[in-house]
């Protein structure tokens, strides 16, 4: 016998199929030949990356992740709010401190990982946007889809059999009666009768496209607020004023394109503080505050002067710039005269509320020019004041029985480290308390009017009382621009919400003596209510004609029963 390879005439015709030797043009998968994949290529890998970073589940994934990062702004203090307390955190808390520092938990707002979340949730909004703008302006220009061949598929399907009534009259009166509906509709011929096909509900796409639209729109604002803007506290005292310049804020801060050239220039004077609070026998906690207000007296260029009324919640607006009211305090006039006659400290003292009812509040006063050596005060300024086994404390936080109890101490104060300190806060463990004559620490305690001097020869008078107000001054140009923007969000998420997308068609079929009316729909979206209103539609057609419906909706005039598929009603697909 001859090969099974081999022609009779002895020639190789090859491999026969089916053996390892194929005649297939496809390459062998017996481990010779590599098995090799298409390739992305850049432009693919590009293009898949970028749907990637553009879907909408990628947007909202980045979105829970900028809620996530905004966190530790609120656990931990913030170097562009509060500078002094992020560097006591810093202090007490060591090498926890200093690894947080540098993974910018200081600085969440500015760090690079939040302004990388930041930008790439913007690109994913936009590259998700325009897309879908597309497709909906084309949805909006488009006419209604055609009528399905069987609606007996769709929703709330009723066939109702009329006899005598007129098929043309029927399907403008179904016209009619959609377009009152405020549906987009259409009338359409067909092979042995007519339809209408209608669609509503292309406002909800329209509202979710305002609500991200919106969403980058606040995005946007933020970001030019945080460029743009600037804010600044400062302290007043009542008969004192201040000037809208960078020398007179306690603390400022502000975006890296501020000029601060154009600064308004207004100037205000406190007046007068007032504050009330709840009083024994009326309703409430006594002690607790009632109200707050500021008495100022603003004057800008080329316009009169001004008195305005600040409250809580009620800043004071002028071009420019607003200003709101903050908290307030006592101060306490305070002289200080050093061993050698001279005075070393005068003037109204701000002192530090310790955040108790009373309003029991810090204060200390730094005398470096004192001699022969620096000398601090330190102690509390009591509006209500009592001294019993609890300490010095107040009763009461409007001034009643206004008292200060201090100690004096004597030492390098610091000063000349050329180290920034806390005004309000002094180190009492480096210097030396002031002794009497027993060796104990003097315990001083004035009332309004009174003077104490001490053994070397310091003396230290309580002259009057006064109040003071803290004010935080702020310019975002585009603030306004936020609340438009967050409205227009709210209002496109009420649309997209609540707004059903719905589409009906009625189609009317020319029958012996009369005509069949067929009506269904189908939703687009969330609609329990789609079923009754074709139901409703469909009786409403049907009552209106000559002569009543042989039928209920939903059933046929006897003949043979249907199958499955000729159900009345069907699920919405």
């Amino acid at each position: 016998m001859n090969d099974e390879n081999t022609t009779p005439s002895g020639e190789d015709t090859g491999p026969a199929p089916g053996s390892s030797g194929s005649w297939s043009s496809k390459p062998e998968v017996d481990g010779t030949a590599p098995v090799t994949h298409p390739g992305l290529g850049v432009r693919g890998t590009l293009l898949f990356l970028w749907r990637q970073l553009t879907s909408m589940q990628t947007a909202l994934i980045l979105l829970m992740l900028l809620a996530i990062a905004a966190v530790p702004g609120s656990l931990y203090p913030q170097r562009s709010v509060n500078p002094a307390l992020t560097d006591q955190f810093l202090e007490e808390n060591g090498r926890w401190g200093e690894i947080l520092d540098a993974l910018g938990f200081f600085n969440v707002f500015s760090s690079p990982w939040f302004s990388a979340i930041y930008l790439l949730l913007f690109i994913s909004l936009i590259g998700c946007i325009v897309p879908r703008v597309g497709v909906h302006l084309r949805q909006l220009r488009a006419r209604p889809p055609r009528t399905p061949s069987r609606l007996t598929r769709f929703a709330g399907h009723t066939r109702i059999e009329l006899p005598g009534a007129d098929p043309n009259a029927l399907i403008e009166q179904a016209h009619r009666a959609l377009r009152r509906s405020r549906y987009r509709t259409e009338v359409r011929e067909e092979k042995a009768s007519r339809s209408v096909s209608a669609e509503r509900g292309l406002l909800r796409e329209t509202g979710n496209l305002a609500f991200h639209i919106a969403l980058v729109g606040v995005l946007v604002c933020i970001a030019g607020g945080q460029l743009t803007s600037y804010r600044g506290q400062i302290t007043v005292v009542e008969g004192s004023g201040f000037s809208n310049s960078l020398t007179q804020y306690d603390s400022f801060e502000s975006g890296t394109w501020f000029d601060e050239t154009r600064m308004p220039p207004f100037r205000f004077t406190l007046e007068d503080f007032r504050a009330t609070y709840v009083q024994p026998g009326e309703s409430g906690n006594v002690g607790e505050p009632r109200s707050f207000e500021a008495d100022v007296l603003v004057t800008t260029p080329g316009q009169e002067q001004q008195s305005q009324t600040l409250q809580v919640n009620k800043p004071l607006h002028v071009d420019g710039a607003s200003m709101y009211l903050l908290g307030n305090g006592y101060a306490p006039e305070v002289t200080v005269t050093d061993p050698e006659g001279t005075v070393v400290a005068e003037g109204p003292i701000i002192t530090v509320p310790l955040g108790d009812m009373g309003y029991s509040s810090q204060l200390v006063i730094k005398a470096p020019d004192a001699r022969p050596e620096q000398t601090a005060v330190v102690g509390f300024f009591l509006p209500t004041g009592t001294i019993d086994d609890q300490g010095p404390r107040s009763l009461y936080p409007d001034a009643l029985d206004p008292q200060l109890a201090l100690t004096v101490h004597q030492g390098d104060l610091g000063l000349d480290d050329g180290i920034p300190q806390n005004a309000y806060e002094v180190d009492v463990s480096t210097l030396t308390p002031v002794v009497g004559e027993d060796g104990d620490p003097v315990l001083i305690r004035l009332y309004p009017g009174q003077e104490y001097s001490l053994p070397d020869g310091t003396s230290v008078s309580f002259d009057g009382l006064r109040r003071y107000a803290a004010f935080d001054v702020a310019h975002d140009p585009f603030e306004r621009w936020v609340l438009v923007s967050s409205l227009v969000a709210v209002g496109g998420l009420i649309l997209s919400l609540f707004v059903p997308r719905r589409r009906v068609w009625v189609r009317v079929r020319a029958a012996e003596g009369g005509a069949v009316l067929e009506v269904a729909g189908l939703a687009r979206s969330d609609d329990p209510m789609l079923e009754d209103d074709v139901k409703a539609l469909a009786t409403k057609l049907s009552t209106t004609q000559d002569g009543p419906p042989d039928t209920e909706p939903g059933q046929d005039r006897g003949g043979p029963s249907r199958g499955p598929e000729d159900t009345s009603e069907g699920s919405a697909q």
